[in-house]
C-alpha cells in the first residue's frame, strides 16, 4: 500500500509537468510562424531599395518576404553563411508595426502588393482558458491524495486517534515511579481487560471511565501509556483539541467513529489528553459559547452513554483543570473514577531521579535523597530536567561524572534562574542587596516555624533576582498553623527592615516580598478563619484552579463595611510583623552586619558558614526561638 501510494504521487507530480510543458510550447510555436524578426528602420531601407516582394500588414505586426539580394544588406555575413542555401531564396520577416502614416503610400509608390490581416488565434485563446483549469484540477487531485485515507475530503468526519498495540508506547509501569497509588488504580484497568471474568462472575464491572487528573508534569499521560504498553490491547490515543475542526458537525462524526472503532476492535481502551478543550463546562459564558464544541461534548456524552462496559471498552482521560469540566462528565456511569496525580513526596522524588539518573553517570558522592530533599513541589518533569541539567552542567565543564554541586546548581538554575555573574552592580546596590539577603535570613533563623537557611546569594538570576535566601523545609507539609503562616510573614518583611535599620531609606528590592506577605495576610484573614474580628467565615474561596497557578477572577461576595474591615485586618497583621521583625533584627544588629559583610565579601554564605557565624555570637537559637511564640500566643489573644 505504501509503494502504491507513492508511485500514485510520482504520477501526479509528472503529470502536472508535463501538461505545464506542453502548455508553454503550444503558447510560444503554435501562436506565431517561425520567421526571422527584423527591426522597423530595416523594413524600411528594403522598402526604399524595392527588396521587398510582399507585405501583409496585421493589428500589430508587419510580415513579409524579403527578396535574396536584401540579406547581404540586413544580415551580418556570418548570419547569410548560417542561412546556406536558404539566403538565395526568398526570406519570411516579421517586424513590429508601429504608427506611420505614410507606409501605405511608400508601399504604392514601390509597387508591393500588400494587404490587411485581422488575426484570431482560437487555439491560443481556448489554451489561456483551458489550462490553468487543467491544472488547478490536477493540483487538487494530488493534494487530495496527499491527505491520505484518513484525512480526505469525503472522510473529514474519521477520527485522528493513533493507536498502539501493546509494547508499541515503549512505556511499561516499570517506567512510572512517585506515583504508587495512582499507579495501582490504573492495573486494575489493565487487570479487567486481562482476565475480566474475575469481576464478571459476581456481577460487577470496571467503572466505564477513568479520569486521570494533576498538576501539569506529574506524569498524567506518561500513566495512560504505561496502561497501553501494559494492557496488550488497542490503545486509541486523542487529545481534545483533535475533535473540533473549522467545519461544522465533524467534531461529533470524529466521536462517532472514534467509538465504532474502539467497539470493533473491543477489549481495547479510549484515552483523551487534555480533555478541557473538549469537555469545558456549557452555558457557564452564553458570550464566549461555542456551538461546535458544545455538539462534540453531547455527542461524546451520548457515545459514553451507549456502550456496554462489559464488552471491555474502557475510556481514560487527562486534565490538569478538573473544575472546569462538564459536571454531566463525572457522574457516575460516564467518569466513575477520578484517579489523583499528585506532587510526589520525597521518597517519590528520590525514585523518580533514581529512574531518570540510570542512564547518567554519577558520582559516588552524589545522593540522591539529598537531592530529593532539596526540590519539594518539584514534578517529574522537574527532576528529568534538572538531572538532565546537572549532567550538561557537568559535560560543560569536562567532569567524568556528574556531582552533588552539580545537582545544587541545577535546582537553583531551575528555582531561581541563571546565574549573571556579569551584570555590574555599583557598590551602593550591591551593599543593599547584601543586607537585603542577611535580613531575611538571620528572621529565618531565629523566628520559629520558618524553614531553615540552606544558601544566602547576592549573585543576580533570572529576570529580576539581584539576590536570593534559599530555605529548604525539613519535611513534606500539608498543613499550616497561624505562628507558621505569621513566621513566613516576619522572614519575607526580614530584607525590608534590615533596609531600614542600616540604611534609614527602603528601596524597590522589597516588591515581590511585601506582595507574597500581603497575600499570606489576606489569605489568613478572608479564607482561614483567623481574624478575631471577622471570627470564623470564609468571605472568599478558592478562585485559583485546583492544579495552575492562574488567578481567577470572582465577584466580591462581601459588603463594603466589611471589606473596610478585612484591609484594617490585614494591615494590622502586617505592621505587627514589622515591629516583631525590627526588634529581631534590633536586638541582633552585630550578627546582621558580620553575615553582610561576608557576603559583599563571598557573594555566597552556605548554611555551615552561617552557623558559625551565630555560634561566634554566642547565640542560642534554640532559646531566641522561644521568645517568638511568645510574641505570637500574645497577638491571638489580643484583641484586634
Amino acid at each position: 500500500m505504501a509503494m502504491d501510494k507513492k508511485f500514485q504521487q510520482m504520477s501526479a507530480w509528472y503529470l502536472l509537468a508535463t501538461v505545464t510543458f506542453l502548455v508553454l510550447l503550444m503558447q510560444n510555436f503554435l501562436g506565431t510562424a517561425n520567421v526571422e524578426t527584423i527591426n522597423y528602420s530595416q523594413f524600411k531601407f528594403a522598402l526604399k531599395k524595392g527588396q521587398i516582394s510582399d507585405v501583409v500588414i496585421g493589428k500589430n505586426t508587419i510580415r513579409g518576404t524579403l527578396k535574396p539580394e536584401a540579406l547581404s544588406e540586413i544580415y551580418p555575413q556570418e548570419k547569410i553563411k548560417a542561412l546556406g542555401e536558404r539566403a538565395k531564396t526568398h526570406h519570411p520577416f516579421i517586424v513590429v508595426r508601429v504608427t506611420d502614416a505614410a507606409l501605405t503610400a511608400e508601399l504604392e509608390e514601390a509597387g508591393i502588393p500588400f494587404k490587411g490581416e485581422v488575426t484570431s488565434n482560437w487555439l491560443t485563446t481556448l489554451l489561456s482558458w483551458l489550462a490553468p483549469v487543467v491544472i488547478f484540477f490536477v493540483v487538487w487531485g494530488y493534494l487530495l491524495n496527499r491527505m491520505g485515507a484518513g484525512g480526505g475530503l469525503m472522510q473529514i468526519g474519521k477520527s485522528k486517534a493513533k493507536v498502539y498495540i501493546e509494547k508499541q508506547t515503549g512505556v511499561s509501569f516499570a517506567d512510572v515511579k512517585g506515583i504508587d497509588e495512582a499507579k495501582k488504580e490504573l492495573m486494575e484497568v489493565v487487570e479487567f481487560l486481562k482476565h475480566p471474568e474475575k469481576y464478571q462472575r459476581l456481577g460487577g464491572h470496571i467503572p466505564k471511565g477513568m479520569l486521570i487528573v494533576g498538576p501539569p508534569g506529574t506524569g498524567k499521560t506518561l500513566l495512560a501509556r504505561a496502561v497501553a504498553g501494559e494492557a496488550g490491547v488497542p490503545f486509541f490515543s486523542i487529545t481534545g483539541s483533535d475533535f473540533v475542526e473549522m467545519f461544522v458537525g465533524v467534531g461529533a462524526a470524529r466521536v462517532r467513529d472514534l467509538f465504532g472503532q474502539a467497539a470493533e476492535h473491543a477489549p481495547s481502551i479510549v484515552f483523551i489528553d487534555e480533555l478541557d478543550a473538549l469537555g469545558k463546562a456549557r452555558g457557564v459564558n452564553i458570550l464566549a459559547s461555542h456551538d461546535e464544541r458544545e455538539q462534540t461534548l453531547n455527542q461524546l456524552l451520548a457515545e459514553m452513554d451507549g456502550f456496554d462496559p462489559n464488552k471491555g471498552v474502557i475510556m481514560m482521560a487527562a486534565t490538569n483543570r478538573p473544575e472546569i469540566l462538564d459536571p454531566a462528565l463525572l457522574r457516575p456511569g460516564r467518569f466513575d473514577r477520578q484517579v489523583l496525580v499528585d506532587r510526589p513526596d520525597v521518597r517519590g522524588r528520590e525514585k523518580i531521579l533514581q529512574l531518570h539518573a540510570k542512564k547518567v553517570k554519577l558520582s559516588p558522592t552524589v545522593k540522591l535523597g539529598e537531592v530529593a530533599a532539596k526540590a519539594p513541589g518539584f514534578v517529574g518533569a522537574d527532576l528529568a530536567n534538572i538531572v538532565n541539567e546537572a549532567a550538561l552542567l557537568a559535560a560543560r565543564q569536562g567532569k567524568d561524572a556528574v556531582e552533588m554541586a552539580d545537582f545544587e546548581e541545577a535546582i537553583e538554575r531551575v528555582v531561581a534562574g541563571l546565574q549573571k555573574k556579569n551584570r555590574v552592580m555599583n557598590p551602593k546596590e550591591k551593599k543593599t542587596v547584601a543586607y537585603h539577603e542577611s535580613g531575611h535570613a538571620l528572621v529565618a533563623e531565629l523566628v520559629p516555624g520558618a524553614d531553615p537557611v540552606a544558601k544566602i546569594s547576592i549573585i543576580p538570576r533570572g529576570i529580576a533576582a539581584l539576590g536570593y535566601t534559599q530555605q529548604l523545609p525539613t519535611e513534606d507539609r500539608y498543613l499550616l498553623t497561624r505562628s507558621e503562616l505569621v513566621a513566613r510573614i516576619y522572614v519575607l518583611l526580614g530584607g525590608r527592615v534590615a533596609e531600614e535599620m542600616v540604611f534609614g531609606d527602603i528601596s524597590t528590592g522589597a516588591q515581590n516580598d511585601l506582595q507574597r506577605a500581603t497575600e499570606i495576610a489576606r489569605t489568613m484573614v478572608t479564607q482561614f478563619g483567623m481574624s478575631d474580628k471577622l471570627g470564623l467565615v470564609a468571605l472568599e474561596g478558592p478562585r485559583t484552579p485546583l492544579f495552575l497557578p492562574i488567578p481567577m477572577q470572582s465577584a466580591k461576595e462581601y459588603s463594603e463595611e466589611t471589606a473596610r474591615v478585612i484591609d484594617a485586618e490585614v494591615k494590622q497583621i502586617l505592621e505587627k510583623a514589622h515591629d516583631k521583625v525590627k526588634e529581631i533584627l534590633a536586638s541582633h544588629r552585630p550578627v546582621l552586619e558580620e553575615l553582610a559583610r561576608l557576603l559583599l565579601k563571598k557573594e555566597v554564605v552556605e548554611r555551615p558558614e552561617l552557623q558559625a557565624i551565630l555560634k561566634v555570637r554566642s547565640i542560642d537559637r534554640a532559646k531566641e526561638r522561644k521568645k517568638v511564640p511568645e510574641v505570637a500566643e500574645n497577638e491571638q489573644a489580643q484583641p484586634n
